[in-house]
Order: C-alpha cells, then sequence, then structure tokens
C-alpha cells in the first residue's frame, strides 16, 4: 500500500475551478461525474511529433476534441458515459460568450466544467485530461490492446493505416491513430483494390469517432480487468505505469481514486451504458454568429437531449439536474420573453403560449438577432438554486433548437430568448379531445415511439441518434481465440 501511494503522488494535480459538490438529494444522492477530456495541445507535449502538428510551426490551438462525462453511481454500482460532439455550438463555451464546446479548453479546464454545468445543467465534481502523448502512455502502460479490423482503414490525418483485416495488437501510438481519426477511408471489399483513393469516406466526421472511441473504451476497460484489478503485484504496476500519464483535478485524491477503483472494479464495462448527446450538424461549413464565421456547427435538439441528460444520469423529467430536488410548477415560475430571431410578434405568440402552461409573464420585448439563424435560449442571471431551477422548468416546456445560457448580465432572472426553430409544448387536453400543436414555419416534428423526437430543419441534417452501433468497417473487441468480438 506504500509503494502504491507513493506511485499515486506521481499523478499530476491542477488546479480546476467551478467544480459542483455532491448531493444527497433522491435518486442523485452520492452519485459523481467526472469530466473526461482529450486535449489537442501539442505545445504540452514533451517531444513534438510531426505527426500531430509541430507547436514551433505554429500549431498552437488548444482544443478537447473528445469531451465525456463519466457518471457514477454508487448505490446502483452503476456507471455510464455521456460524449459531447465537439462542434456543439453552445452560449458559454466562451467567458465572452458562444462558441464550439471544443473551444472552452483553451481558456482552461474551469472554463470548460463551466461551459458544462451552465449550458447542460450536468454538475461536475471532477476532471481528468490526457493529451496525444499521455493517452498512448496509459495504452503502453497496459502493454496495448487488440482489437479486430473486419476492414481495412485509412486515414490521412490522423495516420491510421490498418490494412491487416484481423485480430491485431495496437501500441499507444496506434491506438491513437484509430481514436483520432474522423476523416475515415475504408475498403468495402477487395474490388476496392489497394488504392485508398479508391475508398470511400464515412460522412459522420466527429460522431463517427465518438462511436468507435467507445468501442475502444470498452476494449481498454477489458484490457485493464485482464492484468487483474484486486492483486497487490499487477495493481502496483498498473499504478506505477499509468499514474505519470493521468492528469487530475486537485480535489481529487489517491484515497478517493482507490474508493472509486473498490467500489466500481466489479461492474461489468461491457454492458455499461454509453451515451452520446443528440444534435442537428449544419449544412453549410460557414455559421454566421454576431458577424462571425464559426464553419461548421452542431445545434442541440432539446426534446432528445433531455431524454438522454436524464437517462445518463438516472433521474426522471420533473429533476433537477444540478442536485437532484424536484423542479418548481410553473404556476411557481416568472419568465420574460424576447424576441431573438426577428420574426414579428414571436414575443407575444411565445409568452402566451407559455402562459397557457401556467407560467407567470414577466417583460416581453425583442433583442438584437444574432445572425439568421439562432438557437432559443433560456437565460438566467444567476446561479442559485431557485433560479436555475425555474430555468430548467422552463426549459421542459420548449422543444427545438434550445438550450440553457447563463448570462448574468440579464435584468430578469429567467427569461426565454426566441430562436428561429422552437416550439412551446401546447397543454394537456382534456380528456377524449385531441390538441394540434403549431410550430414555427419550416420546422416539422414527428412523433416515434416514446421520449423520441425526429426533427427536421432546413440547413441541419437529422438529428443523431443518442445511442449506435458499430458500422461494418468499425474496429471492435476480438474474441480469446482471435476472432470478431461483438
Amino acid at each position: 500500500m506504500g509503494y502504491v501511494a507513493y506511485e499515486a503522488s506521481k499523478i499530476n494535480h491542477v488546479s480546476v475551478g467551478n467544480l459542483t459538490d455532491g448531493t444527497s438529494n433522491g435518486a442523485a444522492a452520492g452519485t459523481e461525474n467526472i469530466l473526461m477530456v482529450g486535449s489537442t495541445d501539442r505545445c504540452a507535449l514533451k517531444t513534438q511529433n510531426p505527426i500531430y502538428g509541430l507547436c514551433s510551426q505554429g500549431v498552437t490551438g488548444v482544443n478537447s476534441d473528445v469531451v465525456m462525462i463519466l457518471h457514477l453511481d454508487p448505490n446502483a454500482k452503476r456507471i455510464s458515459i455521456l460524449s459531447i460532439p465537439r462542434d456543439t455550438f453552445i452560449p458559454n463555451a466562451r467567458k465572452d460568450g458562444a462558441n464550439k464546446i471544443d473551444a472552452a479548453l483553451a481558456e482552461g479546464p474551469s472554463q470548460l466544467v463551466n461551459a458544462v454545468q451552465e449550458d447542460f445543467g450536468i454538475p461536475i465534481q471532477h476532471f481528468v485530461e490526457l493529451n496525444f502523448d499521455t493517452f498512448a502512455g496509459v495504452v503502453d502502460a497496459l502493454g496495448g490492446v487488440n482489437m479486430y479490423f473486419p476492414r481495412r482503414l485509412y486515414d490521412a490525418y490522423s495516420q491510421l493505416k490498418q490494412y491487416h483485416i484481423g485480430c491485431n495488437h495496437l501500441d499507444g501510438m496506434a491506438a491513437l491513430t484509430v481514436v483520432r481519426a474522423r476523416h475515415l477511408q475504408y475498403q468495402p471489399n477487395d474490388s476496392y483494390g489497394p488504392n485508398v483513393a479508391n475508398w470511400p469516406q464515412e460522412s459522420q466526421s466527429d460522431l463517427a469517432r465518438i462511436r468507435r472511441n467507445h468501442e475502444f473504451l470498452r476494449v481498454l476497460a477489458a484490457a485493464v480487468s485482464a492484468k487483474g484489478v484486486g492483486n497487490p503485484i499487477t495493481d502496483a504496476k498498473l499504478v506505477a505505469a499509468v499514474a505519470p500519464q493521468l492528469t487530475v483535478d486537485s480535489g481529487m485524491s489517491n484515497s478517493h481514486m482507490v474508493d472509486l477503483i473498490s467500489t466500481y472494479h466489479g461492474v461489468d464495462s461491457q454492458t455499461a451504458p454509453q451515451y452520446t448527446l443528440p444534435v442537428m450538424s449544419s449544412n453549410s461549413y460557414s455559421y454566421l454568429y454576431k458577424g462571425y464565421d464559426y464553419g461548421n456547427v452542431a445545434f442541440p435538439d432539446l426534446t432528445p437531449d433531455l431524454t438522454t441528460i436524464q437517462a445518463f444520469l438516472g433521474i426522471n423529467g420533473d429533476t433537477n439536474t444540478m442536485n437532484g430536488k424536484p423542479l418548481p410548477k410553473p404556476s411557481e415560475v416568472t419568465v420574460s420573453v424576447m424576441n431573438g430571431s426577428g420574426v414579428s410578434g414571436q414575443a407575444s405568440a411565445t409568452s402566451s403560449s407559455l402562459q397557457a402552461l401556467g407560467y407567470k409573464i414577466g417583460a416581453v420585448g425583442d433583442v438584437t438577432p444574432v445572425g439568421p439563424v439562432a438557437e432559443t435560449l433560456v437565460a438566467y442571471n444567476s446561479k442559485d438554486p431557485a433560479t436555475l431551477a425555474a430555468a430548467q422548468r422552463v426549459l421542459r416546456s420548449v422543444s427545438g433548437q434550445a438550450i440553457l445560457a447563463y448570462q448574468p448580465t440579464n435584468v430578469n432572472p429567467v427569461t426565454l430568448i426566441t430562436g428561429t426553430h422552437f416550439s412551446i409544448d401546447s397543454p394537456p387536453p382534456p380528456p377524449s379531445s385531441t390538441t394540434t400543436t403549431t410550430k414555427p414555419k419550416g420546422t416539422t416534428t414527428t412523433t416515434v415511439p416514446p421520449s423520441t423526437t425526429t426533427t427536421t430543419v432546413p440547413g441541419f441534417a437529422p438529428t443523431t441518434q443518442s445511442t449506435s452501433g458499430l458500422e461494418p468497417w468499425d474496429p471492435r473487441s476480438c474474441t480469446p481465440t482471435g476472432g470478431m468480438g461483438p
């Protein structure tokens, strides 16, 4: 134990602000969320590698290409993972406002924690970060991993060149080419020949990478388990090899990490739920916001997003995601409405719809539109529990491209700022009657099986799913005999 404690002291601890204390309320009691980040910081690498791009040549961007949240529930001995696509456009990505979520890390881990909590309402208790080198170091510390490749694969950007079909052993660098790949080309069959220029490229980019990263995590977890967690000799070797590769928040003590291992080491990582936040990706590579072009972006789709977050956290729709307490009733909430799209009469119509749901209405007016396409924001000016709970209640009465937004300069505690594609829920119909909901022009919603909504918005691809199976070309686990795993 003393040796392990000594080796664990080599873990890199950094100061991370804005973390949320755990809660003792309801289904969320005792649960913990760990924000796990893959950083692209080339300048932080001990040895520069041309494969990644060189800091000395101006490749100095610090982004979080991988943003995952690990949810731990000690009561149910349950773990789950939620990935947030890197191009998701959110209002509090930067200290000065909106951007893609992967841009938050450039202002430090505290800002990324803020962005996740302020815009998605997911509390974060701890932070873990790996860069290119440290990721490869973790894989090498485990002696590498085995993955089965059902197709030949190539990615010019990540340097993935896997031409052997079957079970392949990957060291840290080879594993890194797999998890970084988002410009993947694959050989459907031998008739396409060996020239990669003839191979098709998959279309989902980062979303496809998330799918493969989830599978890689399962493989990695199986490799850790195979090393014999619980055996003091192998555990000491694992800690000695992995500890120097990890960067965690200063509040994550060695004793707490030991507690996590003892609590969750028996959980089957192969059956743990892995979710991806549903998004609508823009069909254009030019998104204008306040006069600046942000390129290709993805917008949230609120109804499936809320359903996914609730499933991830193990709570119901009437629970405050930040503290596990019940949300207030609409009649207990006052909400102001501002027209942020420029559509004539939108604020008045929206306030009437909210009033029909039982909300009290505050100010009604207009704000300057941010661009031709805009998200709908449920803005709140304080992080006190009552104000945030009121904002979450309003959010649950909206559907479409909508999200929470912390705006401390807002004079109203809770304000709905209308965007271009959203709708307000209709009041519950009287018994034995039906109600028709009027949607904004250009937006259609089709109801499919329970808790799932498919939304069509001009200029955006259909909403992605929170879970998806592997494609025929995706690498996956190997069986003990070297065959293709599930």
